[in-house]
């Protein structure tokens, strides 16, 4: 009987102090995270150096409760895994510094994981991966179409060429006065609202699978401050339903332009974002209309934002796959995907 592999890991990237225990890549023995949400409300989104102040506070705590939870302590363990990019440089630094540390005191391989990476695997905890697969990932700060030949082995074959889908969301929140993370408000109302605003679908019917919502977070803009200038008072139920009708469709249309050009057996939907029901309806009926045969897995809700869980199902793939990293490890802010990564 093959032993069981325990992986301690650290997720730091951005606002959420994360660390957990995850047994086998799909197993979560505990998943503890510290949110910093209501710090950064009042600015409207997340301040770099508050939130590196808020990971130093938390991180130490994070780990002990982390192992006492699992029922672990670190003569256990088989490995660390850490985010070490993308990301706020102050919030990787806490990570990687945390994990390199427990790594060496422990004898523990350190195994150093892309955040994207860990998104996609946190749909590891809904069911088994199939490949080839397809992924759509759609968070606060990435939009991307990931082509998965075999397990450990990416291709971006589409990436939003501005903002990212949830950039969008939280800045047209500001404007709405919903508070951050505007998401889940946002996809509340646009249930109970109707789409009458003409917003535009940029690069809906171009031919390659990019993505930018640049001009529609503009045209929001520019529709709500036009309405202001005139003393119109604008129905926020329906911008909501506008906007996010405009995100879905976009998002939707080259999802399925993507799973026509690529032959795949599964469609992976991760990201903040992912959790949108707005989203994963539309996917939902696309998917069993146009590619009844391909199995859409979607990441738990709870494991859709960041966490350390999913870190930990990546880094077991890697941990596997004979991936490794020395004490030299530093943050990578602007760490693009793996590419063709074997």
């Amino acid at each position: 009987m093959a032993k069981d592999t325990l992986i301690l890991a650290f997720e730091s990237s951005c606002d959420e102090t994360s660390v957990a225990v995850v047994k086998n890549g799909v197993e979560i023995l505990s998943n503890i995270v510290a949110t910093q949400i209501e710090s950064h409300q009042r600015f409207g989104g997340v301040v770099p150096e508050v939130a590196s102040r808020h990971h130093i506070e938390w991180i130490t705590r994070c780990i002990h409760q982390a192992l006492d939870e699992a029922g672990v302590d670190y003569d256990d363990l088989d490995a660390v895994a850490v985010t070490y990019g993308p990301g706020l440089v102050g919030s990787l630094l806490i990570g990687v510094t945390a994990a390199k540390t427990v790594a060496w005191a422990h004898q523990l391989p350190l195994i150093p994981i892309n955040h994207m990476e860990g998104h996609i695997y946190a749909a590891r905890f809904a069911g088994e991966f199939q490949f080839p697969q397809m992924a759509l990932l759609v968070s606060g700060g990435h939009t991307e179409l990931v082509y998965m030949k075999s397990e450990h082995e990416y291709e971006i074959i589409g990436e939003t060429r501005d903002d990212a889908a949830g950039e969008a969301y939280d800045k047209i929140g500001r404007v709405l006065g919903v508070n951050y993370p505007a998401g889940k408000t946002i996809d509340e109302w646009a249930h109970e609202g109707e789409d009458t605003f003409d917003f535009p679908r940029a690069m809906e019917k171009e031919s390659n699978l990019d993505f930018s919502f640049s001009g529609l977070k503009s045209a929001f803009i520019n529709t709500c401050h036009n309405a202001d200038q005139r003393g119109e008072k604008l129905n926020k139920k329906d911008l909501a339903a506008s906007f996010q009708q405009s995100v879905v469709d976009v998002l939707a249309e080259k999802t399925m332009r993507a799973l026509g050009e690529y032959p795949v057996k599964q469609l992976i939907l991760a990201g903040g974002v992912a959790a949108n029901h707005g989203l994963r309806d539309r996917l939902t009926h696309d998917m069993a209309k146009y590619f009844p045969e391909v199995k859409m897995l979607q990441a738990p809700l709870k494991y859709c934002g960041d966490n350390a869980a999913m870190i930990g199902a990546a880094g077991y793939v890697a941990f596997q796959h004979g991936d490794r990293a020395g004490n030299d490890l530093n943050a990578v802010p602007g760490l693009s995907f793996l590419v063709n990564k074997k």
